[in-house]
């Protein structure tokens, strides 16, 4: 079962836990992706989600009278995904709970800034997730398109410098040739293209050429587009300042590119119901000081190597401090 995160509120009679999901629905990455659950074949759900991922595609060829085949095997490799367990707790004095709601509610605000972080935590995973640093995480894109085919270094010995004005109205056709580029390398129609810092770029662009242009969501927030590709903007990590997807010290990014679907990139959560859980502070019992928790027990798949991608060597600022190193 497939459901997304407005399924999920539909689910939920909670007023706190549709607060969350709304909060959670404010990310384009979370609100777009697809949730397949770990429900077994045989009953029972699992936290590892087990899928064959194809590596290599089927051929066909011709053949002449009283001649064969040559025989080729599609080839995949089994691989295993650990949900990870992302999310925090906060602490409330049960007097602040019950009475300081003039301003705001103390409940709602913490829940939606732990909210407001495991999002970012997600979107950092998403990109940046490294089982080989963190255990507890999943692997993210970087990792799983670094040294295939869908990694395109978009300058070689060189960049693409988007790095002002002038340079993005110079170098634009490049920028724009590369990108399609990253697009025929992929196994099918490229749905979202992600970063930070080229928003600026994007924006330039637009100025310039109508592949490039923007929306409104039903939230009021620009969407960007390349032809029919929704472009996201990654935020800043958890707790931070520093964007998710990095600008060097050369001011040197990345551009990642996803094709989404259940045969695609798409996250996986535990039972295909409550994607988000929140434990409210409990003031029926003893105790002064109350914890609540917001948690997010989620995945990632990406089913064929081809259906992730990545563009190296674009120039968004100038070196010696144009982003985090």
């Amino acid at each position: 079962m497939a459901l997304t995160l407005a399924d999920a509120k539909q689910l939920s009679q909670d007023k706190l836990t549709n607060i969350v999901i709304d909060e959670f629905q404010t990310s384009p990455l979370l609100s777009a992706l697809q949730f397949d659950d770990t429900v077994k074949p045989q009953g029972g759900d699992s936290l590892t989600y087990v899928y064959n991922r194809i590596k290599t595609q089927a051929t066909a060829a011709t053949r002449a009278i009283n001649t064969e085949y040559v025989p080729q095997e599609t080839i995949t490799e089994q691989v295993a995904v650990n949900l990870s367990i992302l999310g925090g707790a906060f602490n409330i004095d049960r007097v602040l709970a019950k009475h300081e709601k003039q301003v705001v509610n103390q409940v709602e605000f913490q829940t939606a800034q732990k909210a407001k972080a495991a999002i970012a935590l997600f979107n950092d995973l998403v990109i940046n997730g490294n089982t080989s640093i963190d255990e507890n995480a999943f692997n993210g894109i970087d990792k799983m398109v670094t040294g295939t085919a869908t990694e395109i270094n978009a300058g070689e010995d060189a960049v693409i410098d988007l790095s002002t004005m002038e340079k993005i109205q110079a170098n634009y056709a490049q920028f724009l040739y590369f990108l399609r580029k990253v697009q025929a390398a992929m196994d099918g129609t490229t749905d979202f293209l992600i970063n930070s810092d080229l928003w600026t770029v994007f924006q330039t662009v637009a100025d310039i050429t109508k592949n490039v242009y923007y929306t409104r969501d039903e939230l009021g927030n620009e969407i960007g587009h390349f032809g029919n590709v929704n472009l996201i903007k990654m935020g800043d990590k958890a707790g931070s300042t520093n964007p998710i997807i990095k600008t060097d010290a050369d001011g040197i990014t990345t551009l990642y590119a996803i094709r989404r679907g259940l045969d695609g990139v798409h996250a996986v959560s535990p039972d295909g119901s409550n994607i988000v859980s929140v434990y409210a502070p409990d003031l029926s019992t003893p105790g002064a000081v109350k914890k609540g928790e917001v948690e997010f027990i989620s995945s990632l798949a990406v089913k064929t190597s081809k259906a992730a991608a990545a563009l190296r060597g674009l120039k968004v600022a100038a070196g010696n401090g144009g982003g985090e190193s």
